[in-house]
């Protein structure tokens, strides 16, 4: 067992809610003077095995962005949202059934702007398992979940560095195949920042 699969199972709830506070005291979201279109996602954790887990969703094939792309339960924020938080919750109950009843908000990240100029604030929030999943099969084509253990072993980690036409470049972070899934993207980089904020990867990443 790695150092990060003992961490794993002694990490409770309290630990993370707590480590994103902190994390949040010192935050600068980049994001609110951007003028894009908001969104949001939610992490959803969840325990089971005697470990963490984190859920996924792989988009449809005929949604407008990112098609078949791994993803976290998430979408715009609209006109009738509170705040990203609610937006995150509607999103998830509209995408694959997840009942706000049955999701204990821990905290959020950092926002993100992406290639298709959103500016997305990813939620994280401990889910009950298991809970009825029915999915909007115009978004969603599959959920499923990884676990932290295998999220942090840094040998699932691959950096790339990615080249712009203008000449700028960027690291796109790749984990590993799941259940013949590949997490990349913007999704893989949210991730990535999540297990550095709760300890698990340094700073180097």
């Amino acid at each position: 067992m790695s150092d990060f699969e003992n961490s794993s199972v002694l990490l409770t709830s309290e630990d993370i809610r707590s480590r994103l506070e902190t994390y949040c005291r010192g935050m600068a979201d980049h994001g609110e003077a951007y003028d894009g279109r908001k969104a949001a996602v939610l992490i959803p954790l969840y325990w089971y095995g005697g470990e963490w887990h984190v859920l996924f969703t792989r988009r449809s094939e005929g949604v407008n962005d990112h098609k078949g792309q791994v993803s976290f339960p998430g979408g715009a924020v609209e006109a009738d949202d509170r705040n990203v938080f609610q937006a995150a919750l509607r999103e998830a109950n509209e995408e694959i059934g997840l009942e706000p009843a049955d999701v204990e908000i821990l905290g959020r990240l950092k926002d993100y702007i992406t290639i298709s100029q959103f500016v997305i604030s990813p939620i994280v929030a401990r889910i009950n398992w298991p809970f009825p999943i029915h999915t909007n099969s115009s978004e969603v084509s599959r959920v499923f979940s990884i676990p932290l253990s295998f999220l942090g072993d840094r040998a699932n980690i691959e950096i790339r560095t990615h080249t712009f036409s203008d000449g700028q470049t960027t690291r796109l972070f790749y984990f590993a195949p799941y259940d013949g899934e590949i997490l990349w993207g913007i999704t893989a980089r949210i991730t990535v920042r999540l297990l550095k904020v709760l300890g698990f990867l340094e700073n180097g990443y």
